[in-house]
């Protein structure tokens, strides 16, 4: 006898945080990567080259919503002068993205943030961090959100705390992965 394979999405369930800052930081930002990094805002990007960063970066944190959207309805998003995308460079190689979200007036969001696994623990990520918020706030905002969830990297509360955020909400949610996307 075969087995049928599964076909229906996977639930998983996760606590999400919502954070906000309510003023640019004025702390001592982090120490800059001893490394060759370039911070680029991307005009613009094609599909398939914000398809390749969404999906190296958030694939191990289970990101699933945009690559349910087809290539139509991602182009018209990206093309939207109030979303920004920057990408870091280390050594001339893509290591992270920050998607940066201005549409709300007085609002800024920062909707995805995170560095490819090669570069994931050599301190670049607070670094980035800071550079994603003084971005931001050079933005005329009143109000920096972000969400993270227990889905995300270990570190990534703590890091979006230290870097000045401030919890102000919990929920519970399930996140439906699709059947094909690779497990943990």
């Amino acid at each position: 006898m075969t087995r049928q394979k599964d076909n229906r999405p996977r639930e998983l369930p996760a606590v999400v945080t919502y954070l906000g800052m309510e003023a640019r930081p004025k702390g001592t930002p982090p120490p800059p990567p001893l490394l060759k990094t370039a911070l680029l805002k991307c005009e613009h990007p094609p599909v398939h080259f914000y398809r390749y960063l969404y999906d190296t970066i958030g694939q191990p944190y289970f990101w699933v919503e945009r690559r349910l959207w087809s290539d139509d309805k991602l182009k018209a998003f990206l093309a939207n002068d109030r979303i920004l995308i920057y990408v870091l460079y280390v050594a001339g190689v893509p290591a992270g993205m920050a998607e940066l979200d201005f549409r709300e007036p007085g609002i800024g969001q920062i909707s995805y943030f995170g560095l490819t696994q090669e570069f994931i623990g050599r301190r670049i990520g607070p670094w980035l961090l800071h550079q994603t918020v003084e971005l931001c706030w050079a933005e005329p905002i009143k109000r920096l959100l972000v969400n993270t969830c227990t889905l995300d990297h270990k570190k990534a509360l703590a890091t979006y705390q230290r870097a000045g955020f401030t919890a102000y909400a919990r929920a519970e949610r399930v996140v439906l992965v699709p059947a094909d996307f690779p497990k943990r």
